[in-house]
C-alpha cells in the first residue's frame, strides 16, 4: 500500500527530467522537503527514508515535468509514460483509447484501474466494454503527477487493477498561472489555460478551462469538439488540509472506424476512407469529488469521496452489410449512469522492539452505480430495433489491511489482505435476462525486499485480484439476439500474480529496474457490448519481463528506456490454438530530451516500438508492427513565453493503430469475407504551440 520517496531518492528523481517545458512546474514544488506526494489513493509515510521505497520493481511515480515533457498526440497517450503502456484508437478521437499492457489487450480498460482525484475513470456495466475508461475529460497540463502500479500485489488495488493501476490528481494551484494556443495539421484547434489565487488564510481556488477541435486525416472529418472546465477549492497542504473539485466535459465527435484490408487492397476503399459516415458520438461526464488528509507523526488518514453523472451515445458498424444489407450493421450503444462512492484509508506508524519500524494500513472503499444502458440496431443514427435494453444497479464494498515492517537494514516485508462484496441488480426488457447476483472474493497479497545491497534491491510479490465482469452478462439466460439459451458468466473472475525483480540506483543520475513476472486468469469471460450477450473465453498465462532505464547523460541530457515482452497463452487444450488474440508482445519506448541549452531551448525525441501480435488463435494471422517516432523542439524566454513545434509520426510511417481479424461484408452486395480489419496509423503532423505563464 505504501509508496514513498525518501529525500534523497526525491531530489534525485527530480533532476531526471526538463524542469519546464511547458507551462507546469514540478510536482514536488509544492510539497515539504523530504517528501514526493502524488494521489490521494497513496499513503504517503512521512517516515519514508525508515520505511523504504517501493513495495515492487514495478510500480513508480511519473511527474508534472516528465509528462509535460512527452508530446502526445491524443490526451490519453499521456499514460504512455508508464513503462510497457502502449495507448491506441480504433476509431474516433471522442470516445475512451484502447490499452495494452503486460500481454493483455486491454480494450478500454478491463484490467487496468484508472483514477483521478481518487474518482474511478473505469465504468461497470458500460454499454461499449466492461471497464471502460475515457480520459479525454482530462486536461494534460494541470496533472501533478500520476502513481502507478502492476501486478495484483498492492491491497489498496480493486476491480480492474489486475494488470496494472494508474493514478492521477490535478494541481492544486498551477505555477505559473498560464495561457497556451495550438494550432496543427488536419484542423487542430486547441486553447488552455489555467490560473489560482489565494482566498482567505489557507485556501485557493484554481480554475482551469479547455477548448478543442480536430478533424483528423480522415475522408469523412472527425469534427471532434471538447469542452473542459476544472474548478478547485484547496485549504491547507495535501499532507493536512482538504479539496473540493468540479469537472465538466463535453465531447461530439464523426469516427472512421477500422475498415478492411480486403477493401484497401482492391481499390474499394482509400487507406483514409469511411464506409458509414454516421458513425460516431457524443459523451458528457460531470463530477464533484472531495479529499480530507490529515498527517501528523504517528499516523496518516486519507478520505475520499465523488459524485459523477456521465451519458454516452456511440453509433458503430464494424461488420458494414454483414448481417443487414439492405440497412447495414451500424448500432448504437447508450450508456447513462451516476455513480458515487469514496474510500477511507488509516495508516499508523509505529517503532516496535529491536528497532522494528511499523506502517499498518486500514481502509475500504465503496462504489455504487445507477446504469440505464442499452444495445439498438440503427441506420444513420436512427434507431431501427432494440437488441436489449436493461437498467442497472450495481454496488460494491472492499475492505483491506497491510502491514510493512522493516525488520532489519537489509530487510522489508508487506503482507495484506483485502476483501470485496458486489450485488448487481438488473432489470431487462427480457424477463428471462433479468434478475440479481451478489458474489464476493478475498485477495491475499505478499511482498519482500531485500536491501540495499550495492545501491540495489530485490523484490518479491506475489498476490490474488479479480476483474468484475458485466452485470448484464451475470443473469442473461437467453442470447437477445438468436434467442438461444445461454450460460451466465461469473460476477468475480480470480487473477494470480507473482513476480520477482530487482531495483539499482549506482549512482544519483541512474536508475534501473529489471522484473519477471506471471499472471493467471480463471477465465477471461466477457460481455460483449457489440451483441449483448457474453463470450466464453479460456484460462489464461501471462509470463514477462520488463526492463526500464531512466539516465542523466549530461546536465542538460536526458535518457528514457523502456522494453517488455510477454508470453501470452490459454492454458487448456483447444484445436483452435492456444494463442490468445489480440494480446500484446514485444513493446519498446525510448526517449531523448533535453533542457537549458543555448539559454532556453528544449526539445525532446521519441521511438515507440508496438510489435506485432496474433489475431487469430492459431497464430496464422499476425498484426504488423510500428515504430513512430515524435520530435519536440521550442524556446522559452525570460519574460515567460515558451514557443514550441510537435512532429508526431516524423518519418511518415505507413503502419496500424490497431489490427483485427473477423469476417464481414463490403459492399453491400459482396460475399462475405474474413481478414484483417484496421485502423491506420496517422501520417506524418505538425503542430505549433505558444504558452504565456505570468
Amino acid at each position: 500500500m505504501t509508496v514513498t520517496t525518501s529525500e534523497a531518492k526525491a531530489k534525485k528523481k527530480m533532476t531526471m527530467k526538463p524542469a519546464s517545458q511547458a507551462p507546469l512546474a514540478s510536482a514536488s514544488a509544492q510539497e515539504p522537503a523530504g517528501q514526493l506526494e502524488f494521489t490521494p489513493a497513496d499513503e504517503l509515510d512521512p517516515r519514508s527514508e525508515q520505511i523504504g521505497i517501493a513495495q515492487s520493481a514495478s510500480q513508480g511515480i511519473v511527474t508534472a515535468s516528465e509528462l509535460a515533457a512527452r508530446p502526445v498526440y491524443r490526451t490519453g497517450e499521456l499514460l504512455e509514460s508508464v513503462p510497457g503502456l502502449i495507448v491506441t484508437q480504433h476509431s474516433g478521437e471522442g470516445k475512451a483509447n484502447q490499452y495494452f499492457l503486460r500481454g493483455f489487450n486491454l480494450d478500454h480498460g478491463t484490467d487496468i484501474a484508472i483514477t483521478i482525484d481518487g474518482m474511478p475513470v473505469n465504468m461497470r456495466t458500460h454499454g461499449h466494454g466492461q471497464g471502460y475508461a475515457d480520459t479525454n475529460f482530462i486536461i494534460p497540463e494541470i496533472v501533478r503527477g500520476l502513481a502507478f502500479r502492476k501486478g495484483p500485489y498492492y491491497a489498496s488495488e480493486g476491480d480492474f487493477a489486475s494488470a496494472g493501476a494508474i493514478h492521477l490528481d490535478v494541481f492544486d494551484r498551477p505555477t505559473p498561472s498560464f495561457a497556451k494556443v495550438e494550432v496543427g495539421e488536419f484542423g487542430h484547434r486547441r486553447a488552455v489555460a489555467a490560473s489560482s489565487a489565494p482566498v482567505g488564510v489557507d485556501g485557493t481556488v484554481m480554475v482551469a478551462g479547455e477548448v478543442a477541435r480536430f478533424d483528423g486525416p480522415w475522408e469523412r472529418p472527425d469534427d471532434v469538439e471538447r469542452l473542459n472546465g476544472v474548478l478547485r477549492y484547496t485549504s491547507g497542504s495535501y499532507a493536512n488540509g482538504f479539496a473540493l473539485t468540479a469537472m465538466a466535459y463535453s465531447g461530439h465527435w464523426n469516427s472512421t472506424d477500422q475498415i478492411p484490408l480486403y477493401a484497401v487492397e482492391s481499390g474499394a476503399l482509400d487507406r483514409f476512407g469511411t464506409i458509414d459516415p454516421t458513425d460516431g458520438g457524443a459523451s458528457h461526464r460531470y463530477s464533484l469529488s472531495g479529499r480530507w488528509h490529515a498527517t501528523d507523526a504517528d499516523s496518516a488518514t486519507r478520505i475520499n469521496a465523488y459524485l459523477v453523472k456521465s451519458d454516452l451515445a456511440l453509433f458503430n458498424n464494424f461488420t458494414y452489410f454483414l448481417n443487414d444489407p439492405i440497412n447495414g450493421d451500424q448500432f448504437q450503444q447508450a450508456d447513462d449512469r451516476v455513480l458515487a462512492g469514496g474510500s477511507a484509508s488509516k495508516t499508523y506508524f509505529s517503532s516496535l522492539t529491536g528497532g522494528i519500524k511499523s506502517a499498518t494500513t486500514i481502509g475500504i472503499d465503496t462504489r455504487y452505480d445507477d446504469i440505464d444502458v442499452g444495445l439498438f440496431n440503427t441506420k444513420e443514427r436512427k434507431r431501427l430495433s432494440t437488441v436489449r435494453e436493461d437498467s442497472v444497479q450495481e454496488a460494491s464494498a472492499g475492505i483491506f489491511v497491510e502491514n510493512t515492517m522493516r525488520w532489519t537494514d537489509w530487510l522489508r516485508t508487506t503482507v495484506g489482505l483485502r476483501g470485496d462484496l458486489f450485488h448487481v441488480d438488473v432489470a431487462s426488457d427480457r424477463d428471462e435476462n433479468s434478475g440479481n447476483e451478489t458474489d464476493a472474493m478475498l485477495s491475499p497479497k505478499v511482498g519482500l525486499v531485500l536491501g540495499p545491497w550495492a545501491d540495489t534491491e530485490l523484490y518479491l510479490n506475489a498476490g490474488t485480484g479479480f476483474h468484475s465482469n458485466d452485470a448484464r452478462g451475470t443473469v442473461t439466460t437467453l442470447d437477445p439476439v438468436t434467442l438461444q439459451s445461454v450460460d451466465p458468466a461469473p460476477l468475480l473472475v480470480r487473477s494470480e500474480g507473482a513476480e520477482v525483480g530487482v531495483r539499482t540506483q549506482p549512482t544519483r543520475a541512474i536508475t534501473s529496474t529489471l522484473s519477471a513476472f506471471v499472471l493467471d486468469f480463471d477465465s477471461e469471460i466477457v460481455f460483449v457490448g457489440d451483441a449483448g450477450t457474453t463470450e466464453a473465453s479460456r484460462p489464461s498465462r501471462r509470463v514477462g519481463t520488463e526492463f526500464t532505464l531512466q539516465a542523466q547523460l549530461l546536465p542538460w541530457l536526458f535518457l528514457d528506456f523502456d522494453a517488455a515482452y510477454t508470453r501470452a497463452r490459454f492454458t487448456d487444450r483447444d484445436p483452435a490454438g492456444d494463442r490468445i488474440p489480440g494480446a500484446i508482445e514485444g513493446v519498446v519506448t525510448a526517449g531523448l530530451s533535453f533542457q537549458d541549452v543555448w539559454g532556453g531551448l528544449f526539445g525532446a525525441v521519441n521511438v515507440r516500438y508496438f510489435g506485432p501480435r496474433p489475431l487469430i488463435e492459431d497464430d496464422s494471422v499476425r498484426s504488423e508492427r510500428s515504430t513512430p517516432v515524435s520530435a519536440r523542439l521550442g524556446y522559452k524566454f525570460d519574460d515567460g513565453l515558451i514557443v514550441q513545434v510537435d512532429a508526431y509520426n516524423l518519418f511518415d510511417e505507413t503502419a496500424s493503430q490497431i489490427d483485427y481479424f473477423y469476417e464481414s461484408r463490403f459492399p453491400a452486395g459482396a460475399a462475405p469475407e474474413e481478414g484483417i480489419h484496421f485502423h491506420p496509423l496517422e501520417p506524418r503532423s505538425f503542430r505549433l504551440s505558444v504558452t504565456k505563464e505570468w
